[in-house]
């Protein structure tokens, strides 16, 4: 899967494809149920796959597949929870049979809609949904698919290059399935596949039982937009199962697209678990089975159709932080404190150098402290993403990036202190006016400190110097500035007892000041 996942990158059109990585590679096999991914796959794609295949497979019926199909959608209830991710799942047939699916879940570059991010009215207005459809029917495009997207998308180029690129991608798979089943004398994967999972599932049985029976609650105040919501959960150990309630949890959302659907709630449940108990042991879906989610429909965590659904991440990363604060006790040295989260942000317009384009950032905070490890200054958690260089920004956009840097002091205390947060200041230097779309995260509710560790910093976005609290799309003029502040992680364990060598280190370093080490 790891050469399929290169093959994505130097072939992808895009800058979240190529660049920012936005996309997983998972094999499952003819049930549906998920074998291996690639490395650089973000997680919880991984987790949502092998569901969205097993549906696509009831809807489409499996007798109606013929050997050069591939099938896509990227409906949110049924897929990963909002429009620009597309699933795109190809059949493996082997003598005439179909003994496996590669499939890739890929975020495109726009899916026509409104141009905003956070604020919509419901699902129709953020774009164009695809039902689980024929992308390719024995071998070919198929016509009428490719022109509806084609005439829906403000940037064609990039959707449809990428789609034909994983498309391409999925055939160097074929060919690679077919050369192992040949070399290893088989005619399917079924014994192989039940392997995989058993032992994976044994493993799970063996682990959750090492952890102590009990009920675990805990609550969570996130950011939501412009008015906090509250994450609530209930975890019920019981031998060798674990049960996941998210009752109480604040209700839906109108007319903001923070909503999530179930899918993305369960694979955002499954990680941590994941992290704790198997974190040496490639995802599959044997690794799920023993975990329940219950989600009330209609609250933001399991939210209605057709509800909007765009920035549904700015809920669902915070559920390793909420499932991490119940579990500190159970865990040990395994919890983690609150991480700084994503900041996806975007700039798009047509200018006589650039022509039309569309071009992705994904920065993050810093991750959050661990029992026995300092948080990493800004990485990728809960997500597998990377971030766009800033030499393809710059070249594929009007912008300049200005400032790039860790922000001293924005690391919550602990005797392992949180990832610090980043500084990121960027100037159009353009003659054009172009569009510029902002998702902060935890600017209100700072990522929580554990075990009398501290909270980290929030996050601060500011356009031309005034601090912006609501984010449509807006301007970005000539000259004109943002200047974001991404958060540090939360500490965990008590500040006092951090040894002396690493307050020196943090001092030398200049990840701390005199005055917060006093402090703090």
């Amino acid at each position: 899967m790891d050469e399929i996942d290169n093959a994505t990158v130097k072939s992808s059109f895009s800058t979240i494809v190529g660049e920012s990585r936005d996309f997983a590679c998972i094999l499952v096999d003819s049930q549906g149920r998920s074998l291996c991914q690639s490395s650089f796959s973000p997680p919880n794609f991984c987790v949502i796959l092998p569901r969205t295949v097993k549906k696509v497979l009831e809807e489409i019926g499996v007798d109606n597949i013929s050997e050069g199909d591939v099938l896509v959608t990227n409906d949110p209830w049924i897929g990963t929870g909002h429009l620009p991710d597309h699933v795109i799942m190809t059949p493996i047939f082997y003598k005439r049979k179909i003994v496996a699916f590669i499939g890739t879940v890929a975020h495109l570059s726009d899916v026509g809609g409104h141009n905003g991010d956070i604020e919509a009215e419901d699902v129709f207005t953020e774009g164009i949904r695809i039902p689980p459809s024929k992308l390719y029917n024995r071998y070919s495009e198929n016509e009428e698919l490719f022109n509806i997207i084609n005439k829906n998308c403000r940037v064609p180029d990039l959707v449809l290059g990428d789609l034909r690129a994983i498309y391409g991608t999925h055939i160097l798979g074929i060919s690679r399935f077919k050369d192992f089943l040949n070399d290893y004398n088989l005619v399917n994967i079924e014994i192989l596949s039940n392997a995989i999972l058993d032992l994976s599932d044994n493993h799970m049985k063996r682990k959750i039982k090492e952890l102590k029976n009990g009920t675990y609650d805990y609550n969570l105040a996130i950011d939501g937009y412009i008015e906090k919501l509250y994450l609530k959960v209930s975890i019920n150990i019981n031998d060798s199962k674990i049960y996941i309630d998210y009752s109480g949890s604040s209700k839906q959302v109108e007319n903001v697209a923070i909503n999530c659907v179930y899918n993305t709630t369960y694979a955002s449940s499954i990680y941590p678990f994941k992290c704790a108990l198997a974190s040496n042991i490639p995802n599959n879906e044997g690794l799920f089975k023993r975990i329940d989610v219950k989600v009330p429909l209609g609250c933001v965590l399991n939210t209605k159709f057709p509800s909007p659904v765009q920035a549904r991440a700015k809920v669902t990363n915070n559920i390793n932080q909420l499932l991490f604060g119940a579990l500190t006790d159970v865990f040990k040295e395994f919890s983690q404190a609150g991480s700084g989260s994503i900041w996806p942000f975007s700039f798009s317009g047509t200018t006589k150098k650039h022509g039309k384009f569309s071009t992705h950032m994904l920065p993050h905070g810093g991750r959050g402290a661990m029992s026995v490890l300092d948080g990493l200054n800004p990485i990728a958690f809960p997500h597998n993403s990377t971030v766009t260089p800033i030499e393809i920004m710059e070249t594929k956009a009007p912008i300049m990036i200005v400032e790039k840097k860790l922000i001293p002091d924005s690391c919550g205390a602990g005797k392992y202190r949180g990832g610090l947060g980043q500084s990121i200041i960027i100037r159009n230097i353009g003659n054009e006016t172009i569009k510029a779309r902002l998702r902060p995260d935890k600017i209100f509710c700072a990522p929580q400190g554990l075990n009398k560790g501290q909270n980290g910093k929030v996050g601060v976005v500011k356009h031309n110097q005034k601090v912006l609290t609501k984010f449509p799309i807006f301007d970005f003029k000539p000259s004109d500035i943002i200047d974001l502040k991404l958060p540090g992680g939360g500490g965990h364990g008590d500040p006092l007892k951090r040894s002396r060598k690493l307050i020196d280190d943090d001092f030398n370093k200049g990840y701390c000041t005199k005055k917060y080490i006093i402090k703090n």
